[in-house]
């Protein structure tokens, strides 16, 4: 991949409405999805009295997710590109379809929004616990970091293909909901060994609010390398370099 898409972005680009703007689409569409995303969690636990996880509390998990990620995707495709995500927005940013400048201006407002969402969960359900993202019994944090890689990999690839890829065609329109299935599938895939995160943020937000912070590097390590490597991998072997043309946040 070549290195001059690559963009850092100038001074002015952080105060810029329309970054601005991005931005608080960001927040918001993370806010949407972790309210539902952990909220379905937290209901789940409630009606089985905190019982053991079952197949079916990964399902309901697995949907909840998959429904709520296609919406945030959908909400804030047309202002900051519906990125939802760190991982997808680091991708964006190896790909060179986003700057450094604009990239942090969406990871600060992807954590602010997941923090937000689990803080309402809290007050909302009377104090029930927002449970931090963790290992199963016999998963290592490496083994972990393989299964977050891997993960991210399909999503972000999945990104690449469905929205940023010139050539998708009518294939954009479908985009939403295609992130929305292989989130929902990963999480039946991997959901049982390390929550199946994918995204920094939906780690962070109850990570923050129970502050439970063991094993968390594994929930950025993990999707940043699975996203850096589909960005590269999409990037260089499927779209063609005379093509490609550095995207706005926007386009996708």
């Amino acid at each position: 991949m070549p290195i001059y898409r690559i963009a850092i972005g100038t001074p002015g680009e952080a105060s810029h409405p329309d970054a601005l703007k991005a931005a608080l689409a960001e927040f918001f569409s993370m806010l949407i999805f972790v309210f539902a995303g952990q909220g379905s969690g937290m209901a789940f636990s409630k009606l089985t009295d905190g019982g053991a996880s079952t197949p079916a509390g990964l399902i309901s998990a697995s949907l909840a997710h998959a429904f709520a990620l296609f919406v945030a995707v959908s909400v804030g495709a047309n202002i900051s590109g519906g990125h939802v995500n760190p991982a997808v927005t680091f991708g964006a940013f190896v790909g060179g379809h986003i700057t450094l400048l604009r990239s942090i201006l969406y990871w600060i407002a992807q954590l602010l929004g997941s923090v937000v969402a689990c803080l309402l969960l809290k007050f909302s359900t009377g104090g029930l616990e927002t449970s931090a993202f963790a290992l199963s019994s016999g998963v290592s944090s490496w083994n972990a970091v393989v299964f977050e890689i891997v993960m991210t990999f399909g999503l972000v690839y999945t990104v690449y293909a469905t929205a940023v890829d010139p050539k998708k065609g009518n294939l954009g329109t479908i985009a939403p909901i295609a992130i929305g299935f292989i989130v929902g599938a990963n999480i039946l895939a991997g959901g049982a060994f390390d929550g199946a995160s994918m995204n920094p943020a939906v780690s962070f937000g109850p990570a923050v609010v129970s502050w439970t912070w063991t094993n968390h590097w594994v929930y950025w390590l993990g999707p940043f390398i699975g996203a850096a490597i589909a960005a590269i991998v999409y990037d260089h072997i499927f779209i063609d370099d005379n093509a490609h043309q550095p995207l706005p946040a926007n386009d996708f």
